[in-house]
């Protein structure tokens, strides 16, 4: 029972980590392009706003992952919840920056 439940919280933890990543990675190329276009400043300035929701969600899920590394249950247990909380939370980042940019609301 121990190493199905160890499974599950890798498998959640690796998606968590994928979402925040992929949240930061769309924050990244979003500054790159606004960076060679003229007038593109206030999208610049916008993504670096949101850069520090990015990092935290990314250091939460990579916690929530070297938790999961563990042996014990209640650890695994405690990094599915974190893992899971974390992914959630950058996955929303996420569909909020990307509705405001989509809307210029920046």
């Amino acid at each position: 029972m121990g190493a199905l439940i160890g499974i599950v919280a890798l498998l959640v933890t690796l998606v968590a980590v994928v979402a925040a990543v992929g949240h930061g990675a769309y924050l990244g190329m979003l500054t790159s392009a606004a960076k060679k276009r003229p007038g593109g400043q206030p999208v610049v300035d916008f993504a670096r706003k949101r850069l520090p929701v990015a990092g935290a969600t990314v250091g939460v899920t990579l916690l929530a992952l070297l938790i999961s590394t563990g042996t014990s249950v209640g650890a695994d247990v405690f990094a599915i919840l974190l893992g899971a909380g974390g992914g959630a939370a950058s996955l929303k980042a996420l569909q909020t920056s990307q509705s405001k940019f989509r809307n210029n609301d920046y």
